[in-house]
Parts: C-alpha cells; structure tokens; sequence
C-alpha cells in the first residue's frame, strides 16, 4: 500500500466545501459530512475509553467497534459503497446479551458517572445516539445503506451495558436518578 497522506493540508477546503471518497465535493456543514464527522467523534470517543485501562475484553471489543466505525464512517463518506452489514450488528448483539446478563434488571435511571471510564463511556453514547440522529436525517435525503443506522443503534445500546459494566469493575456504583433527591422550596407570602 503506498502512503495515503503524502501531504496534509491541500487548501482544497478553503472555500467551505470537502471531498468525498468519490471525488464528489460537498458543503462542509451537509448531512453526510456531519454524519461521518460525528462518527469520527464517536470513534475518538471510544479511543479515550480504552485510554483509561480497563479491562482486556472489553478494550479489545471496543478496538474491534473503533474498525467497524472506521468501515461506518468510510461507508458515508463514499455515496454507494456498503461496508457494515447484518453480520455487523449480530455480533454488537451478541456482545450486548454477554454483558448484560450478569447485569442486576434496572428498576430506576441512571446519571452519567460512577467512574471515569463509565462516564466517558457515557459521552460516547451520547455522541452514538447523536450520529444516529444525524444519519436517519441523512437517509432522508439520500441513499444510505439500512444497517448503518441498526450498527449505531445497537452499539448506543451496547455503550449503555459497557457504562453499566465500567463502573462496577471499577468498584463504583452506578449514580442512580432519584427524582425526590431535591424538592423545590416553597416560597414564603
């Protein structure tokens, strides 16, 4: 394979429009660029994640998403091409009942917290259920390929398990909602 990057800045964005991997040039701001942009996001998001040395399966499936959403982002970025399939979101599936079943059943919600690795890994949700947002908004517009927004769907569903597992593996609890935690005061006549 010869050298990708041979030079890093081209001055071809200057004008407020990018390439896509089909040579095609859009707006910066369109709804494609966004939804790979934010998959990037999501995808550095994870990188942190892993950063915080947790623990070996969980890094290692989290490195094997960060290639899926690589492969995601790719897909987006070139009109036509389909890179993530069914198999893709079988295996986010798979992974999601694992994790889960030694879980406790929820029975209130959870904040974002518990520790640093179950709270970053609670950002990168959020920024899965954003660029899921944004990729339906795409395929309103144009032709993307179905299972993207299933992978994004699913591997948000996964995130929320991985948040649940980081924070017991990190000897925390998890920051259950409690809605009567402050009750408004009453104003005095």
């Amino acid at each position: 394979m010869g050298h990708r990057l041979s030079k890093i800045y081209t001055r071809t964005g200057d004008s407020g429009t990018t390439g896509l991997g089909d040579g095609s040039r859009v707006d910066k701001d369109s709804l494609r660029v966004e939804a790979y942009g934010t998959v990037d996001e999501l995808n550095s998001q994870i990188g942190l994640v892993i950063a915080f040395g947790i623990d070996d399966v969980i890094a290692n499936q989290l490195l094997d998403i960060q290639h899926d959403l690589f492969d995601l982002g790719s897909e987006l970025c070139v009109p036509g091409y389909s890179a993530i399939n069914d198999a893709n979101i079988d295996l986010l599936e798979q992974i999601l009942d694992e994790h889960n079943a030694d879980l406790p059943a929820l029975k209130e919600f959870i904040l974002p917290g518990g520790n640093l690795a179950a709270a970053t890994c609670h950002v990168a949700r959020t920024v899965c259920r954003r660029a899921e947002r944004i990729t339906v908004s795409l395929a309103r517009e144009e032709s993307i390929n179905p299972p993207v927004v299933k992978y994004l769907n699913r591997l948000s569903d996964l995130l929320f398990v991985y948040c649940r597992v980081l924070a017991r593996q990190g000897g925390e609890s998890e920051v259950l909602w409690d809605k009567n935690r402050r009750q408004p005061t009453k104003k005095k006549d």
